[in-house]
């Protein structure tokens, strides 16, 4: 009966059971089957054993109780045919036929006392009734017994005279045989006048089971002699009982006979069911039969409702919809109420009445049954943000190898010579690291990948500003040592330069190595918020990239404290200005970063393509500013990457020129031209108009510039080439510098100087044109000068020529050119400086000659 109220999937029924050992037993038996399977009685009555005891009244108050558990549909009875009939009268009274699904025991099973009459009341009982086959042979043994023939049965007259309703003669009179019709001893039974009773197949096995027993006891104790030994008297119920329960065989049904564990014999059961075929005909049919612990039923027959053929439902609470639990309702181990779990918790798997709250990095599944991981968000390489980071640092990577081509190809040419070239090659390393940390960023977060891109974003910047602040520094201590004295700078060779750029990076290397000891890089999980799950660096949380950031910041603000220092150097040396718009450039780059860094903490893509995108960036700056001149005069305008190029005009480098040996012939060249521009800015702002001594003097500049420029593309080549560099250091002449006010034999020094520079000159290049350029030189500064000054000058150049001597083809032609040249502009030069003067005191009301010369 248990297994059918489960396949009803019913959890919520009533028992009523009459009052009885039946009853009662069969009630203790059944609440703890339903218990165990999770099922609750929702009402339990009693019905009393005797009908006739029982008033209506007694059967209504059931039904009422029922009817207060509309839920419990499903109701068991245990009881006899006449109990269970009052109680379909007490349900027609009520009105409430339809309203409960019963399940029947064997005492009222195909009963036609409860179902006649009361068909809708019963209609879609479903019944169990003990499964029994006929006994072979004992219908036509019973049918053949008469009263002479069975006279060892006291009650068989009894039976013959109920049956046939006639008083058999010599009969013992009772108050039952008050018959006036005498048996005429020719009755016979037969089928027609005879029913036969279905469950005589449990009567046959129980008696055999006792003379099977009783066989296998006399064999143990009496050894199989006749009659009982003195070890069978008395025999002892618990001796007998042994044997009971270890019998086996073939009844009389030609079914098999056992007792099991528990001392029952075999479940068989047919289960009936009382249904309505046709519309008012009503019929028991068998739909399944429960044998061995085993319920087969056939669910396609079973109608609780004609054309109903889904069960009713008997249960208190329907279940909970998915994403819910329960709530029992106190005292109710099956009523419940069902409340919603929160956005991000389930139903708990082990406890039904609990939500449980997923994890994080997973959110509940569509009906909250589980938690599913939430899908990993990191910055894919095919994804629109890193294609695009990937791009721009692809050109880069192929600009910097370009120009790093360039300058291979260029190795010895002035102008990659000048700039460096071993920290030029550093530094295109670094930009060329910058390009490539992209394609580490962009990869998907491992331990490996996160340890690269901690070293790879502080390094490569380190590796460039290393660069950069060494020539920085290197300018700044050159032009400050040049101005307190003539000593040379310590640590200015390319070598030097190499191991302070090599010891500032070994700073950065050494940083992460310990870092990495103390918190080795690593991948994990971050979750900024419940419906987040980042795949990042553990750099990424505690924004301890700063960490590799910020010895490369030190360096960038004390190479950017540099540039501004170096900002007014001569222009000589103007790659200090393009190192400090590079710098400048850098802060305001990085300054932009650093809040979208911080503002796009929720979004991985961007914020990964941001970092990348500025170190891209700051290395495109690096390369634009300090490699486009280079490469502008290199591949566009190679005329120009010469060495006078070099050394730009300057008023500032007429000291070093006179103090210096070899190189004093190029500076001494380039001063002297940048004189007359000199000369015609002064002009500008003495004379307001153009006067005849003005245009004289102008006259005069541009022609000692143009003798210049042809002296120089005389010059042979090779000779050229061993002049120095202006970045390199040649040792001076002098020991000391000259004092601020300056000895009264200043003049005949200074001609001293000029004379031993020029030997010199002579002595290296075996050139003879150093003495004509001197003259041209002396001449184009003495244009603007006093004429006290260009006799002396004049003076000098004529001695330097005489004592030089006779050299080849071009260089001896040349030195008498300039010496006829020298001549010429010391004529022009003397007839005009005296027109110079009056225009001067003309228009100023003072001699401004020495002014200017002081200025030059």
């Amino acid at each position: 009966m248990v297994e059918i109220v489960m396949r009803m999937g019913w959890s919520y029924v009533s028992i009523i059971y009459e009052e009885s050992n039946y009853g009662i037993k069969a009630f203790e038996e059944l609440e703890d089957l339903l218990a165990r399977h999770n099922i609750c009685i929702a009402i339990k009555e009693k019905l009393v054993k005797d009908s006739g005891v029982a008033e209506d009244i007694a059967y209504d108050n059931i039904v009422q109780k029922l009817l207060t558990k509309p839920r419990a549909r499903g109701a068991i009875i245990f009881g006899s045919d006449q109990e269970v009939r009052q109680v379909m009268r007490a349900v027609r009274r009520a009105n409430a036929t339809g309203s409960f699904s019963w399940i029947g025991s064997d005492g009222w099973s195909a009963r036609n006392l409860v179902s006649d009459d009361y068909e809708p009341e019963v209609e879609g009982t479903l019944s169990v009734q003990p499964q029994a086959n006929p006994v072979r042979g004992f219908e036509e043994y019973f049918l053949n017994l008469t009263v002479e023939n069975n006279q060892r049965n006291p009650w068989f007259v009894e039976f013959w005279e109920d049956h046939f309703q006639c008083r058999y003669p010599g009969s013992t009179s009772t108050p039952y045989n008050n018959y006036t019709k005498q048996c005429t001893t020719k009755e016979r039974l037969s089928r027609q006048n005879t029913d036969f009773e279905d469950q005589l197949q449990f009567v046959s096995d129980a008696v055999m089971a006792f003379a099977y027993a009783l066989r296998d006891m006399h064999h143990d104790l009496c050894g199989g002699r006749p009659s009982l030994c003195d070890a069978m008297k008395p025999t002892k119920g618990a001796d007998l009982l042994k044997y009971l329960r270890k019998v086996q065989f073939k009844g009389l049904s030609g079914d098999h006979f056992r007792f099991d564990v528990n001392g029952d014999g075999p479940a068989r059961y047919n289960i009936i069911h009382f249904k309505q075929s046709q519309i008012g005909q009503y019929h028991w049919v068998k739909v399944g039969e429960y044998y061995e612990g085993e319920l087969r039923l056939n669910m396609s027959e079973v109608k609780f409702k004609r054309l109903s053929p889904k069960p009713p439902e008997s249960v208190c609470s329907l279940p909970c919809d998915v994403g819910q639990a329960k709530k029992y309702v106190e005292g109710e181990s099956c009523c419940w109420h069902c409340f919603n779990c929160t956005t991000y918790q389930i139903r708990h798997p082990d406890d039904e009445t609990h939500c449980q709250l997923c994890k994080w990095g997973t959110l509940p599944d569509a009906h909250k049954q589980y938690c599913r991981a939430i899908p990993e968000v990191y910055l894919r390489p095919e994804s629109a943000w890193a294609i695009g980071a990937m791009a721009f640092s692809s050109t880069g990577i192929l600009i910097t190898l370009f120009v790093m081509g360039v300058f291979v190809r260029h190795n010895d040419t002035p102008i990659v010579r000048a700039s460096g070239r071993e920290l030029s090659y550093i530094l295109l390393a670094g930009i060329f690291m910058c390009y490539g940390v992209t394609f580490a960023l962009v990869l998907k977060p491992t331990n490996i990948v996160c340890a690269i891109q901690r070293f790879g974003v502080g390094f490569c910047f380190t590796v460039v500003y290393a660069a950069l602040l060494t020539k920085t520094n290197r300018i700044a201590r050159i032009f400050k040592a040049g101005k307190q004295s003539a000593k040379r700078p310590s640590f200015i060779s390319p070598k030097s330069q190499l191991v302070i750029c090599m010891f500032l990076v070994t700073v950065q290397i050494i940083i992460n190595g310990v870092w990495m000891v103390i918190a080795p890089s690593h991948a994990m999980h971050h979750y900024p918020t419940r419906e987040d799950n980042m795949l990042v660096c553990d750099s990424y949380i505690d924004a301890s990239y700063m960490i590799a950031f910020f010895y490369p910041i030190v360096l960038i603000v004390i190479c950017t404290v540099y540039a501004v220092l170096t900002r007014k150097i001569p222009e000589a040396f103007n790659e200090s200005k393009h190192i400090g718009f590079t710098m400048y450039t850098t802060c305001v780059i990085w300054l932009a970063f650093v809040p979208l860094y911080f503002g796009t903490a929720n979004h991985v893509p961007l914020r990964i393509t941001s970092m990348s995108v500025t170190i891209s960036l700051s290395a495109s700056v690096t390369i634009a500013c300090l490699f486009s001149p280079k490469l502008y005069i290199i591949l566009i305008r190679p005329e120009r990457n010469v060495r006078q190029s070099m050394m730009p005009p300057r008023h500032g480098n007429m000291h070093r020129t006179a103090g210096t040996g070899p190189s004093s012939m190029m500076a001494a060249a380039v001063v002297g031209a940048a004189t007359c521009a000199q000369e015609e800015k002064i002009q500008r702002h003495i004379t307001p108009t153009n006067t005849e001594p003005s245009l004289k003097t102008k006259k005069l500049c541009e022609m000692a510039t143009q003798t210049i420029s042809s002296i120089f593309t005389s010059l042979d080549i090779n000779a050229y080439n061993q002049i120095p560099y202006a970045d390199q250091f040649v040792a001076n002449n002098t020991a000391t510098e000259a004092t601020t006010t300056p000895p009264a034999n200043a003049d005949n020094e200074r001609e001293q100087v000029v004379s031993n520079n020029n030997k010199i000159n002579q002595m290296q290049h075996g050139q003879s044109t150093a003495a004509a350029v001197t003259i041209v030189v002396s001449t184009a500064v003495n244009c603007v000068g006093s004429p006290p000054a260009l006799t002396a000058t004049a003076a000098t150049a004529t001695t330097a020529a005489t004592a030089t001597t006779t050299t080849a083809g071009v260089v001896g032609t040349t030195a008498a050119a300039v010496t006829a040249i020298a001549a010429t502009v010391t004529t022009i030069a003397t007839s005009t400086s005296t027109d110079a003067k009056d225009a001067t005191e003309t228009t100023n009301g003072s001699h401004r000659g020495p002014v200017l010369q002081t200025n030059l």
